[in-house]
């Protein structure tokens, strides 16, 4: 039986990767911040699927936290196969704000704290030869809305460039690009989406569904679905001064809906 490790898994995205991974059979490490909630969902995966499921209650803002996470995916004697980098939220602070704190939790959360469980886990994975990392980014690292789209873009290019160190190791490496997501992201955010059509919405299981296909064949980015496939396309040849004013117009439509809703 293999072991996947899932951060924020107990919501959203993080939630439908532990089901379809523990539907697959899969032991569970479950991270997250909320200890009751972490033993609630365990609870309902070990009666629904019949694996093990482990809580470790862990805030990825706190590096002695990450430390410990680290330190149980390097376990040699309780190797994790899988890692599914997930945890995030939403920032909106501008960056012009004179208290960085949300920048500072935003990095520590979705870039350090990726870099160093990755880190973990590509050494014991290279020295069994076997493993696979998957990090959870988003199609918004392909605009420039902010600090997410800016830390996005960063997990993107180091899965890549960390799929090339990793090259002929026998683990690999996949960066997850979701576009939208009805999950609870969005509501913690104040963003309802009206702007959005409804045929761009997806729900989690059918990303992680697509997501673990592309991880079984090898692919390094996975952008599910075909609408999306081809808008990644286009976002990545179309000329900069372009990307920045779509990002413009999606930044000013997701105002108006936060003014709304306020």
């Amino acid at each position: 039986m293999l072991t996947a490790l899932v951060t924020g898994g107990t919501s959203g995205i993080g939630a439908a990767f532990a089901d379809a991974l523990a539907r697959r059979g899969n032991a569970l490490v479950l991270v997250a911040r909320d200890a009751d909630r972490l033993e609630q969902t365990a609870a309902r995966l070990r009666a629904e699927h019949g694996v093990p499921v482990e809580v470790l209650a862990a805030d990825l803002a706190d590096r002695a936290d990450v430390d410990r996470v680290a330190a149980r995916v390097e376990d040699p004697l309780r190797p994790v196969d899988v890692l599914v980098n997930n945890a995030g939220f939403s920032v909106k602070t501008p960056f012009t704000a004179p208290d960085t704190g949300a920048h500072d939790r935003a990095f520590e959360v979705m870039c350090r704290a990726v870099l160093v469980l990755s880190s973990a886990a590509a050494r014991a994975m290279t020295a069994r030869g076997s493993g696979w990392i998957i990090n959870v980014s988003s199609i918004a690292g392909l605009i420039t809305m902010g600090s997410y789209s800016a830390i996005k873009a960063y997990t993107t290019a180091f899965t890549e460039a960390l799929a090339v160190e990793l090259h002929g190791t026998g683990v690999h490496v996949t960066a997850l690009l979701p576009g939208w997501v009805r999950t609870e992201f969005h509501e913690r955010a104040g963003i309802t989406g009206s702007s959005i059509p409804s045929f761009m919405w997806l729900t989690p299981e059918r990303v992680v569904e697509e997501a673990l296909d592309d991880v079984a064949r090898g692919k390094v980015i996975s952008m599910p679905t075909k609408r999306y496939r081809a808008l990644g396309a286009v976002l990545r040849h179309l000329p900069r001064f372009a990307v920045r004013r779509i990002s413009g117009m999606v930044a000013s439509a997701r105002q108006k809906e936060r003014a709304a809703g306020s």
